[in-house]
C-alpha cells in the first residue's frame, strides 16, 4: 500500500533544514487536495444518493478507526452548529468507542465483532447513509462495519486512499483519493487525512445544499446560540429581506432565532403563514420565493389592472 511505503524523495527529510522540510510537507498537502479532483464524479454521485435517501428522518453515520475515525467525527460534529442538523440524525461508529475520539486506541481497528455490534445497535434502515473512511482501505473494523451496514439496506459510501481495497469493493459508492506515499511513511494524518477531511466536507456540505439548508451562500439553518452567531443571523435576515438591521433584529427575535422564518416576517408575512409556507416548501427558501413569485404572477393574471381611461381624441388621462 502506497500510504505505508517510504518515499525515496523524502528518506532524508529529518536531515533537511526545517524550512525545506516545511515547504516539502506543505507541498504534500497541496498534492493531497489536488488528488481529489479525479474523484469529483464519484463524490457527486454519492452525495446525490445520500440526499435522496435521507428524507425527513434518515441519519448520517460516520465509520472509522484511528486517524480516519477522528477525521470523520470532526466532520459530523460540525453539522449541528453549522446546519442545525438534528443531533439524533448523526451517529458515529468508531473503533474503540467514544473514548477513541480523543485517545488513540489503535488495537481496536481489528475488532470485527465490535464493528458488527455497533452497526446492529444503530438499527439502520434504507434511509440511513453510512460513510466509512480508511486510508488503507483494509481496516478490518471499518470494512466489517460497512459490509454489515450494506446488509441492513443503508446507503454505503467508502472513502479510501489506496486502490483495489476491500473497503472500496464493499461500498455501493466507492471514493478513491489516491494520495500516494506519505512524506513520513504511514503517517496518514498528513496527506491522506487532509484529503479525507476535504472529501467529507464536500459530501456533507453538498447534502446540506441539496436539502435547502443553504441559501445564496449563507447557512440559513444556523442557530444563533451566541453573540457572534446572533449578529451573523441578523445580517443574513437583513441581506435576504432587504431590510435595515434593526428590523432584521426584531424579526429574528419574533421568530425565536429561526433565520428563515425571520426573513418572511421581515417581508411582512405573519408568523403562522410563514411557518406554513416554509413547511410546504420543505424549508427551502429558494423554493419558497419561487412559489411566492408564481402566486403573485398568477394573482396578477387573474386580476389585471384596468387600462387607463382615455380622453376624447384618444389621449390617455394621466
Amino acid at each position: 500500500m502506497a500510504t505505508e511505503e517510504v518515499d525515496p524523495r523524502f528518506a532524508d527529510l529529518d536531515a533537511w533544514s526545517l524550512a525545506t522540510a516545511m515547504e516539502a510537507m506543505w507541498e504534500g498537502q497541496l498534492a493531497a487536495v489536488a488528488a481529489i479532483g479525479h474523484a469529483l464524479p464519484a463524490i457527486t454521485a454519492a452525495t446525490e444518493a445520500a440526499k435522496a435517501a435521507l428524507g425527513d428522518h434518515g441519519r448520517l453515520v460516520y465509520v472509522g478507526a484511528g486517524t480516519s475515525g477522528r477525521v470523520a467525527v470532526q466532520d459530523g460534529a460540525e453539522l449541528t452548529p453549522t446546519f442545525a442538523w438534528p443531533k439524533e440524525r448523526v451517529r458515529f461508529v468508531v473503533a474503540g468507542g467514544d473514548s477513541a475520539f480523543v485517545t488513540s486506541i489503535e488495537g481496536a481497528e481489528d475488532d470485527i465483532d465490535d464493528a458488527v455490534a455497533q452497526i446492529n445497535a444503530a438499527r439502520l434502515t434504507a434511509h440511513d447513509v453510512v460513510i466509512a473512511v480508511a486510508a488503507s482501505g483494509t481496516t478490518p473494523f471499518t470494512v466489517a462495519a460497512l459490509q454489515q451496514a450494506g446488509a441492513c439496506g443503508a446507503v454505503i459510501i467508502g472513502v479510501a486512499n489506496n486502490p483495489g481495497t476491500a473497503l472500496l469493493a464493499s461500498a455501493r459508492f466507492p471514493i478513491l483519493i489516491e494520495t500516494g506515499r506519505e512524506l513520513i511513511a504511514g503517517s496518514t494524518r498528513m496527506k491522506a487525512g487532509t484529503a479525507q477531511k476535504v472529501v467529507l466536507n464536500l459530501i456533507s456540505s453538498g447534502i446540506m445544499l441539496r436539502l435547502g439548508r443553504v441559501y445564496r451562500g449563507m447557512m440559513v439553518n444556523m442557530q444563533p446560540t451566541n453573540a457572534k452567531l446572533k449578529r451573523r443571523a441578523e445580517a443574513m435576515v437583513a441581506q435576504i429581506a432587504g431590510c435595515d438591521p434593526s428590523h432584521a433584529a426584531r424579526s429574528l427575535e419574533q421568530a425565536e432565532g429561526d433565520v428563515k422564518t425571520a426573513v418572511l416576517l421581515a417581508l411582512g408575512v405573519d408568523r403562522a403563514d410563514a411557518e406554513t409556507i416554509l413547511r410546504d416548501g420543505d424549508g427551502n427558501l429558494r423554493r419558497v420565493f419561487a412559489e411566492l413569485a408564481r402566486d403573485r404572477d398568477s394573482h396578477r393574471d387573474r386580476h389585471p389592472k384596468a387600462p387607463p381611461a382615455r380622453k376624447q381624441g384618444g389621449a390617455a388621462e394621466s
